[in-house]
């Protein structure tokens, strides 16, 4: 396994929003240490130097909804509302009627997993191709075998080395390629709701132990605008004595945003930790509101 010397990072026509993700990330802060406070659209424009009316242009261009409707998305309350309808996983039906891009991507993702054997020689005989592509939340590291999508996991500029080390010592025995052609078309798919398909499933391959690979499907039944509390997580698997267990998975899932680990919260209804960061939880988790209730 090496290590590219630069990362590249494709800048794509299709998807803009990326661009803007630096300026988001700074007021998606500033409403995460003042919720409390509900700060004005003026002291948050002021907070990025910006006037209010260029602010809520931008935001509402990058989620779908104002900072406002954004705040309101991302408070302990609105956690606690995800979570109010004790959602059945395993036997909830998803919500089909949804059209345009509020579509679920989730039904159009299909999935298997590598065999324990393949996982347990660490990617050995493995080829995966990847690329840095810009995305709503920043920069997405997009891994991707012969079989589909086998990881996506973020970064800010500037970060691109440690992302990609991260990912390599995950399966440390795999062959790495840079090739953003092969990456840019998943790239698309993944982050463009005009591209949430059914006619074009998503391919996922899914690379952990057999324990990883069940709490992973299980966070692929949460539908988008729910949540689900890690130790409800442990009892859907059949696993209710494990939820530190089930939180660790969380944790290693390789197949970000895809595989909804953002959707994962405490009991309460915290937005817990998150390996990319927790400000782009609460971005992902705000931008899905947008999607589904664009204002």
């Amino acid at each position: 396994m090496t290590l590219a010397a630069q990362p590249q990072t494709v800048l794509t026509d299709e998807i803009t929003t990326g661009a803007d993700y630096e300026i988001v990330r700074r007021v998606i802060e500033t409403i995460s240490e003042n919720y409390r406070d509900q700060p004005s659209l003026e002291a948050l424009a002021a907070s990025v130097g910006m006037t209010p009316t260029a602010l809520q242009k931008l935001f509402t261009r990058w989620a779908g909804l104002s900072p406002k409707g954004f705040l309101q998305a991302v408070t302990l309350d609105h956690a606690r509302r995800l979570l109010a309808s004790d959602l059945p996983l395993l036997d909830t039906a998803y919500e089909l009627g949804l059209s345009g891009p509020g579509r679920l991507h989730d039904l159009f993702v299909t999935h298997e997993a590598l065999s324990p054997g393949e996982f347990k020689a660490k990617g050995e005989g493995l080829t995966l191709r990847y690329g840095f592509h810009v995305c709503p939340f920043g920069l997405a590291l997009v891994m991707v075998t012969d079989r589909g999508l086998a990881g996506l996991a973020f970064c800010d500029p500037g970060g691109e080395r440690d992302a990609l080390a991260d990912m390599q010592g995950r399966w440390p025995r795999a062959t790495y390629l840079e090739d953003l052609a092969a990456t840019a078309p998943y790239a698309a798919r993944v982050f463009d709701p005009a591209n949430w398909r059914a006619d074009r499933p998503l391919k996922v391959v899914l690379i952990g132990t057999d324990f990883q690979v069940s709490v992973w499907n299980a966070l692929l039944k949460i539908p988008m605008g729910k949540a689900l509390a890690y130790s409800d997580l442990a009892r859907e698997i059949g696993r209710p004595d494990a939820p530190r267990a089930v939180g660790a998975a969380v944790g290693a899932n390789p197949i970000s945003f895809v595989v909804p680990c953002h959707r994962a919260v405490g009991k309460t209804g915290a937005l817990t930790g998150y390996h990319w960061g927790l400000t782009r939880k609460k971005a992902i988790l705000g931008w899905e509101a947008g999607q589904l209730h664009p204002s």
